[in-house]
């Protein structure tokens, strides 16, 4: 399969799991399952999810074991895109080609359905049955520390602190190791769980290839939203310069920036070599995180 294809089949597998997973809209809340739903379906590259299956399948995972992490991500991602969007947040009217949550559904009902979409995702991990107890206990502890304070809200908050003043390198890569790469790398420790047990060493090596994983890909995003439009990117173009955001094109220059991506590139797929040829797709994925155009 191509990786056109694998992504392809990852976001239909992923948009029937959540379509399934998410709360139908009824009254008496009925906009709270509707702002849910508006924000998690219908749009997105799934690449957290795409990194789940990936890896999992890698390792000799059953891909039905795979569906309730690769759920799960997604709404965690989900959730932090509804929140990050928020004008109290970087105040962004448009993500995925449409208008933002808070500006579909108001302020105070994006704010819940962002809570719900966190809690929901908790909530898939703990009732699926496929997998045992200890990787189920191992995996809800992964998304939640990179989920939290020592992930991506930690890095979201130094996101905020850092606006209108010049970041070190040091500190913009802390910023995005968390903002970003925090919920990448997970993704990829997610889908290992499901084949390895929690002690296992490959774990280690699969967390060097995410975490170089998500720094590529803030790098390039980055890089988009100084070279792209709102149509190729889905949401406010030059929205990081209107905010005054510390991005890597801003600390290195553009080419600086390139050739900073391109060696995180080159640092995930070195970290994948204890799988051998069982790693190509991942070694795909690092070259779409790279060179993708949106």
């Amino acid at each position: 399969m191509s990786l056109d294809d694998f992504l392809a089949e990852v976001r239909r597998r992923s948009e029937a799991a959540l379509e399934r997973l998410l709360p139908p809209v009824s009254p008496p809340t009925a906009d709270l399952p509707a702002a849910m739903r508006y924000a998690a379906l219908g749009g997105g590259k799934r690449l957290r999810a795409a990194l789940v299956y990936a890896t999992g399948e890698a390792l000799g995972a059953d891909r039905g074991a795979l569906d309730a992490p690769a759920a799960a991500v997604e709404l965690i991602h989900a959730y932090s895109l509804v929140h990050d969007d928020l004008p109290s947040m970087d105040d962004d009217d448009l993500r995925r080609g449409k208008p933002s949550c808070h500006r579909a559904f108001g302020e105070a009902t994006a704010v819940l359905a962002g809570d719900a979409l966190q809690s929901l995702a908790f909530e898939v991990l703990t009732a699926d049955t496929t997998l045992d107890a200890e990787r189920r206990l191992a995996m809800l502890r992964e998304l939640a520390v990179a989920s939290g304070v020592h992930g991506m809200a930690g890095g979201q908050a130094l996101d905020l602190a850092a606006e209108g003043r010049r970041l070190s390198l040091a500190e913009l890569e802390a910023v995005h190791r968390g903002k970003t790469g925090a919920l990448i790398a997970a993704s990829v420790r997610l889908g290992a769980l499901a084949a390895l047990a929690p002690d296992a060493p490959q774990l280690l090596a699969l967390g060097e290839y995410g975490q170089a994983l998500g720094l590529c890909f803030q790098i390039r995003d980055d890089i988009l939203d100084v070279e792209g439009n709102t149509a190729t990117l889905g949401k406010t173009a030059g929205a990081d310069a209107a905010h005054a955001k510390a991005t890597f094109p801003a600390l290195l220059g553009l080419d600086g920036a390139h050739d900073r991506a391109r060696r995180e590139y080159q640092r995930a797929v070195a970290a994948l070599a204890p799988l051998g040829t069982a790693g190509e797709r991942l070694r795909q994925l690092a070259v779409f995180s790279l060179s993708r155009q949106a």
